[in-house]
């Protein structure tokens, strides 16, 4: 059946008219364009909306599937298509486009942003990632026709990306075809060796499965309950995957074959287990309920593997005609079964998960680590825990209690001081097992979540609400932090913070890292979510490429300098440059050059007190310039309440910025307060800064200053 006799048999005749006007437009416009396998070029829309069909999509992303190369490939434009067919063709159009326009293969940190770009367009209209799951799909299915750097590329994206979201969409037609295909070209000797050795063992294996599916048949017709017993083979990827993980050879993977039973209720399902559990013994431990407690893309089904009297073992799913529906077209199943279509409730169940990740990733502002977290969430690791109460949340594997907390709800993870697992008091670092039973242990009075718990948390949605706690909590401490921060980082590299952060380059920084202001962006900075570093990187590169490149203040001066490290003073030449130990001055302070007699030119923070008693002739202007590969030392003085446990806090918040400490006093001064005189080495004054902002979140910590020796 070809794609024009499968739109005439699955559509109204208004909706043929517009798909059939789609295909006609589509193949005019690819008129005389070819693909590397030498085919026209429009057999590609052609496949992507036969799958799309199959799928059981509607008429408009079918019709977006035959047009979704014009707008790319061809002189068509988005108002040709939204006059023609309409806006709602275009949208989708224009969002399969761009997601066309994504470079995964470019520096990791654009990877990351393009992959966000994509749960962008799914949370605006899922519709528009199926259509690309089928674009992928079918590129997949020729990619013989590319070069092997070429192949290996696009199945690495696929297996990473694109299959996961399939997965995650329940479309497991699409998820399974994509990883066999992706293992084809990334590992093509162990697909060719599973093609041939697993369709050897099917032959093998066919009669012993025919007997499985009729004993299965009699027991539902004894027990009086109609439905589909069919024996099928796994798909190729998920045996590779198993081996891989469990150190097996194929002889040892005793399910490469599954019966699965399809019924009409919840309760045959439950029935019919019964009975097969009676007429052969289950294994321990493989019997899963995905009924009561579905995976998070709504699969459902029950799971058991079995041992006949012969000692062979085989996997049985059974569920119900519902269920398999889901199990096979996820989100799909949505359009295709508009009989039966599913209540507007229960779809937006199905996409809640986007909708989730839509709402944390907005707090943080690199996209590396939105990826980071989403991967947990995004692909097929998952366990499952109860509250006190009864109530399953699903998890990502070796989440932890606090991951357990925020799922509950922000204020119960913000109040998190303790928790019991199975009766016991565990860590807060404590790794969950699926079936733990969890108690959140809370304090009315608890100060909020720590920045350590960044460091253990396992789901993206936890890691999102402790960064939006700090956010909202300190946001004008942390405004004032992150704007220090940029101006020290600025200068440090020889810019002014106001030349670099223009209306202009602000708005494209923005739509890079979605921040909708530059107060949220500097207090992202100000509480870690975004690298100070990231920021001024991104705003040097486009200062560079649109302002004039004015002379700088040393060519204007006419500077002669020495460098010390990445120092310039003015009006030196010939003489040794080094950092005074009195103030310590680190890369980000003002700074000024004092020529000695005999030790060449010093130089000191300009607010030290002991420029005071020197000769002002003696003192010229000097600046930072360049990157520092060395480490400074700085010191900083700390007075807090005389309570236990202070000096460990301070100590641990340095340990978790990861500086190292070479120095520590301490003393109870007259006032009965604690007093610490610390020295740490960093190689940026933003890094002391923070250091400063972390240490003063604690209400033991009176004053937090930089010293002088």
């Amino acid at each position: 059946m070809t794609v024009l006799d499968k739109i005439h048999s699955k559509y109204s005749g208004d909706e043929q008219q517009q798909l059939l006007a789609a295909y006609n437009y589509a193949e005019l416009m690819h008129k005389g364009q070819k693909r590397a396998s030498g085919e026209p070029y429009f057999t590609h829309p052609c496949a992507v909306a036969e799958i799309l069909i199959d799928l059981g999509l509607d008429y408009p992303s079918v019709a977006a599937a035959f047009l979704h190369d014009v707008i790319e490939d061809t002189p068509a434009t988005d108002e040709d298509i939204k006059v023609r067919f309409g806006k709602e063709i275009m949208t989708l159009v224009e969002g399969v486009t761009k997601l066309d326009k994504i470079n995964y293969h470019s520096h990791e940190e654009e990877d990351a942003e393009n992959f966000r770009k994509i749960f962008v367009a799914m949370a605006n209209d899922v519709r528009v990632i199926i259509i690309k799951l089928a674009d992928r799909l079918h590129n997949m299915r020729s990619l013989n026709f590319l070069s092997n750097e070429r192949q290996q590329r696009i199945a690495k994206e696929t297996l990473e990306i694109y299959a996961p979201i399939a997965g995650r969409l329940g479309i497991s037609q699409i998820k399974c075809e994509l990883e066999d295909l992706c293992l084809k070209y990334l590992d093509p000797e162990a697909y060719e060796f599973l093609v041939t050795n697993i369709h050897q063992e099917l032959a093998e294996r066919r009669e012993f499965v025919e007997f499985v599916v009729n004993e299965i048949k009699e027991i539902l017709k004894e027990s009086n309950i109609k439905g589909e017993v069919i024996g099928r083979p796994k798909h190729f990827y998920s045996i590779y995957r198993k081996m891989k993980l469990q150190n097996k050879t194929l002889d040892q993977i005793y399910d490469i074959t599954a019966v699965r039973v399809i019924v009409d209720t919840e309760i045959e399902c439950y029935e019919i287990l019964g009975k097969i559990h009676n007429k052969w013994k289950p294994v321990p431990g493989r019997i899963k309920d995905y009924i009561a407690t579905p995976k998070r893309n709504m699969y459902q089904s029950l799971h058991t593997t079995v041992v006949t009297n012969f000692g062979q073992f085989f996997e049985i799913q059974i569920r119900t005609v519902e269920m398999h529906k889901t199990a096979e077209y996820g989100i799909a199943a949505h359009w295709m079964y508009k009989e039966q279509k599913s209540s507007k409730t229960d779809f937006d169940d199905r996409l809640s998960w986007i909708r989730d990740v839509m709402n944390w990733q907005g707090s943080m502002g690199e996209s590396k680590e939105f990826v980071d977290s989403l991967k947990n969430d995004l692909y097929d690791n998952e366990l499952l825990v109860f509250t006190p109460k009864g109530k399953v949340l699903s998890l990502p594997l070796n989440a932890t209690p606090v991951d357990f907390a925020y799922a509950i709800h922000s204020e119960v993870g913000n109040k998190c001081v303790g928790a019991k697992v199975n009766g016991k008091i565990v860590p807060l670092t404590a790794t969950l097992s699926t079936g733990d039973i969890v108690e959140i242990l809370t304090q009315s009075n608890s100060k909020g979540p720590s920045w350590d718990w960044l460091k253990f948390v396992k789901s993206g949605s936890a890691r999102a609400k402790i960064r939006q706690f700090f956010k909202k909590e300190m946001k004008e401490e942390n405004i004032r932090t992150g704007r220090a921060m940029l101006e020290a980082e600025a200068k440090r590299r020889g810019y002014n913070l106001t030349d670099l952060l223009t209306e202009n380059a602000f708005k494209r920084l923005s739509n890079k890292m979605v921040f909708a202001s530059q107060e949220e962006m500097m207090a992202s900075v100000g509480y870690g979510a975004v690298s100070v570093n990231t920021v001024i990187v991104k705003l040097i590169d486009y200062y560079k490429k649109e302002a004039p490149k004015p002379a700088s203040a040393i060519d204007n001066a006419k500077l002669r300098y020495t460098p010390a490290g990445s120092v310039l003073v003015q009006g030196v030449t010939g003489l040794v440059v080094s950092l005074a130990h009195c103030c310590n001055p680190v890369p980000g302070d003002d700074i000024v050059g004092f020529i000695s007699r005999g030790r060449g030119v010093i130089v000191h923070r300009a607010d030290c007190p002991n420029l005071r008693g020197l000769e002002r002739e003696r003192l010229q202007p000097a600046q930072w310039t360049g990157d520092f590969k060395s480490d400074f030392l700085a010191g900083i003085k700390i007075i807090a309440t005389n309570d236990t446990g202070v000096m460990a806090y301070i100590t641990a918040e340095i340990s978790a910025m990861q500086l190292s400490m070479t120095n520590i006093v301490g003393r109870i001064n007259k006032d009965k307060q604690a007093e610490f005189d610390i020295k740490v080495t960093l190689n940026k004054r933003s890094d002391i800064d923070l250091l400063m902002n972390r240490l003063k979140r604690d209400n033991r910590i009176i004053e937090v200053f930089r010293t002088n020796n």
